[in-house]
This record gives structure tokens, sequence and C-alpha cells, in this order.
């Protein structure tokens, strides 16, 4: 079952592996993003000079903004406004590679937000360098995804040519079409973003761009706005100048909340340190400083969470495709789309509690901890369905995971959801038929997948409480590594 680059273009993943590429799935986004930091804390010469190019890009916004008020919408979005580049296949995406990309909401917040980030007086006595990061640390509307499209975008050029490397070495003439990517590079004398032309990876008519994995996370960036938050305590400790360590000590001491019956929470807390770092804005560059010190911890991080992630999307999801394949009719299916979205539920419930494909959710014993982990790894494996398959479908009620449909008059809503999910009973008990009477869905059903025996007896006693226990279109699955035979007997 054709999933991931190495599938589609007939390569051997090791091959890949030694080029230093992430084996993306041409099916679905995967939740990894470019993290800045990686390229500006790196060995690699070639990385350190595409984080100096993006500062570069990012100070000439700045002299821009420091020249006026807001810029014309048109300026906006020539210079601040990127569509996700799709082609990575990496992301946030449930469905497809499909993304907003960065628009004027973003482009007004960076513009705002710029002279303060990039100063050249205070901030180059303190910390090591210049970080695109740092807009996320005043703008709490700046996430990873964000600081991640922005990077990837002014890097495309590099990205383009990793990947025209990579194919014109390894692919055959007839998987190679020569591309015009717009905005590959800026031209700085003239203000403008230039096409650029490269002979890339085609099919399902569109181009594939990869990337190295040694510049991807899973998670958040190592610069990020939570970090400093709940660090924000030990910051203080990193100013030399002891009569501003003190100053920021007392100040937060003062508008933190303190009841007189208990501790301040975790919340209090947080509020506290905004409040004191809006006071004391030199605090986000010691906290940089403190970040580019220990940046040998966030390569070592970042290599074992995109490790983790491809052991899991790619190498026993295979396994898992693998299994469905050779022991069930799974990519055999012809229904309706009721018939086969139950009949494939069945299929993977027994692959999983039966078969060893329980390993699928699991790495280094802990099992998958996140529903939108649960719900990629359905979509993967759902892939190759005679049926559209939507993720995340909002007819007006709030989304549901996935619609399963046939046409307009045949359709069939699916929600993957964890045991230890703590609005699962109110989940039972209101959504599907607010769901099914919003997408004027016949049909229904919800996959409940647990990994303790607490989780399985917690779902069950749910059931018992709403009278759904034995309901055909509620479907659990014993996901649990304590109650299978061993690999070798399954």
């Amino acid at each position: 079952m054709a999933t991931f680059f190495a599938d589609f273009f007939g390569v051997d993943p090791n091959v890949l592996d030694q080029y230093g590429a992430f084996n993306v799935s041409l099916v679905n986004d995967l939740p990894l993003f470019i993290d800045p930091f990686l390229l500006f804390n790196s060995e690699k010469e070639e990385y350190r000079h595409l984080h100096n190019e993006m500062i570069r890009y990012l100070i000439f916004l700045r002299d821009r903004a420091s020249n006026g008020g807001l810029p014309s919408n048109s300026h906006l979005q020539a210079w601040y406004c990127f569509p996700e580049v799709k082609q990575n296949w990496l992301g946030f995406s449930l469905a497809g590679n499909g993304g907003s990309g960065l628009g004027l909401d973003f482009a007004r917040l960076l513009h705002r937000n710029l002279g303060r980030v990039f100063r050249d007086t205070e901030e180059e006595k303190i910390t090591r360098g210049k970080h695109l990061e740092k807009v996320s640390l005043l703008a709490p509307g700046i996430g990873r995804d964000n600081i991640s499209d922005f990077t990837t975008n002014l890097i495309k050029s590099f990205l383009c040519e990793y990947t025209q490397t990579f194919a014109r070495e390894h692919l055959q003439a007839d998987q190679i079409r020569r591309v015009a990517v717009n905005r590959a590079s800026f031209n700085y004398d003239l203000e403008v973003w230039n096409r650029g032309y490269y002979d890339l990876p085609w099919i399902n008519a569109d181009y594939v761009i990869l990337t190295p994995k040694d510049i991807l996370t899973r998670d958040e960036n190592w610069i990020n706005r939570g970090d400093l938050i709940r660090d924000f305590e030990q910051i203080p400790a990193a100013i030399p100048d002891a009569q501003l360590r003190t100053q920021v000590a007392n100040y937060f001491d003062k508008v933190l909340a303190r009841p007189k019956d208990r501790e301040p929470n975790e919340r209090e807390r947080g509020e506290a340190a905004v409040k004191t770092i809006l006071e004391y804005p030199q605090l986000l560059d010691y906290y940089i400083r403190i970040k580019e010190d220990t940046g040998d911890k966030a390569t070592n991080v970042s290599s074992e969470k995109v490790f983790a992630t491809e052991h899991v999307y790619v190498r026993q999801l295979q396994e898992m495709q693998s299994l469905l394949n050779s022991l069930t009719p799974f990519y055999r299916m012809g229904r309706s789309s009721y018939e086969e979205a139950h009949a494939r539920l069945q299929y993977l419930k027994d692959v999983i509690e039966n078969k060893g494909g329980h390993r699928l959710f699991y790495h280094e014993g802990k099992p998958v901890e996140r529903e939108s982990d649960l719900q990629i790894l359905y979509r993967l494996v759902w892939f190759g369905s005679p049926s559209d398959v939507g993720a995340e479908a909002n007819d007006g009620r709030g989304p549901v995971d996935y619609k399963i449909s046939r046409g307009g008059r045949d359709k069939t809503l699916i929600e993957m959801k964890l045991a230890k999910n703590t609005s699962l009973e109110r989940n039972l008990q209101n959504q599907v038929p607010i769901y099914q009477a919003a997408s004027d869905a016949k049909n229904a059903i919800k996959a409940i997948i647990f990994f303790s025996k607490a989780q399985e007896e917690r779902v069950l006693g749910i059931l018992e409480k709403l009278k759904l226990v034995n309901h055909p279109d509620i479907v659990l699955i014993d996901a649990r590594n304590d109650n299978k035979p061993s690999g070798s007997k399954a």
C-alpha cells in the first residue's frame, strides 16, 4: 500500500535515510515542524547561513516598519503573507496536506512587534544572535505552526535545491518535472520575491519537497512561550546585574496573587510572569540566552522526537498496513460507506487485538497520548478506500473526526476517541446525535481505544450508565500490551 515518498517513487527507504531526508507521507501531513533554532545552532555552515539570511529578511521588514505606520494590505501581502508550502507534507492537517498559510492577521501581528523584537542595542549584549521565535514570546497569537511556515517559506529555495539533488541522483526521469516555484528567493534591490525553477519529484499533479530530519521537531520550538512562562522563576538567576535581579524578583512577588489558604497555582504564576516580562522586556533576552547555552540539548531532544514520529507513523504504520493487507480484505472493500466503515473497523480491531497490531500505538512502552495522533494514524490506515474520507468535517455544530461519504446521500460519521478522554461520557451522550442532524448522515460510529484494564473498566461503566452496552455503533478496541500474545505467537 503506497503511503510514503519511498513507496510512491520506488526508492529504498535506507537511501532516503542516508541522505538525511524524512520519508514523508504523501497521503496526509505528519505533525513535524521546522525549528529555526536548529538552523542557528547547527554545526553545518550551510544551516547557519540560512538562519542569517532569515534574519536579514526580518531586518529588512523591521526597517520598512520603522519608516511609518502600518503598510498597505498589498505590501503586507507581498512581504509578510505566505501560502503554506503544502508540498513538504508536514504540519497540522488531519486530511491531506492543505493549510491556511500566513495571512494578514499574522502579517499585522508580526509587523507591530518587529521593532521590539529586533533591536540593535541591548539585545546583542545578552544573546549570541537574533531569533525569529522571539516574536512568539511577545505575541501569543504566533505559534509553532506560524514560525515553521514562515521559516519554510524563507528557506524554500534551499529545500527545493536539496530535493532536486536527491531527485537527480535517485529518481527516474519520468518521475521528475521541471517546476516553477513562486517566491523562491528575495531580490533586495527590487524588493520583490522571485520565482525559481527546479527539477522536483512529481506525482498526483504536484511536486514534492523533501526536508532534512535534522531541522525538524515534533512539539514546541526550542525557544517558545510555554517554556518562558513555565520556567520564568529560573530566569532571574541568569541576570548578572544584582540590582536588576532584585527588582525583577520584587516585582514578580508584588504582582503575584497569594491566596491566604493555598499556594499560588500555575495560572496565577503564569499571569504574574507575563506582567513582569512586560515591565522588564530584557528578560526575554536572558531567557533566550539560557536556551542558546543549552542548545546542544535542543538537537538531541528534537532528534529523539523525530525518531519517535518516524517510528510510529512510518515504520509501525507500514507493519500495520502489511498485516491488514495480508490477513484481511481491508483494502478490497466495495460496500456502502456505513458497511465499509464497520467492516474496516472490525478488521482494524482484529489486527490490533489478535495479530500484534497494538504495537503500532506504542513507542518505548508508552501508548499514544493524543487523539490527534490516533486520528492521523487512522487516516493513513484508511488510505485506499473507494469512499471520500474527510477529516474534522464541520457542518455547523462542531467537528467530528471523519466523514466517510459516497456521494451526497451516503455518509457515515466516525469519531476516534481515547478511553482516557475526560469528556468521553458527555461526548457519547450528546455529540453524535447533534452531528447526525447537522450533517444529514444516517449513520455515526464511535471507536474507543483503551490501553489499560482501568481504562477499559471506565469505558464499560460509562456505557452501562448510558445504556449503550453492546451498541452496534460503538466499537471498543483493546490496545493493551499486558494481555496480548508475544509477537511470534501472534
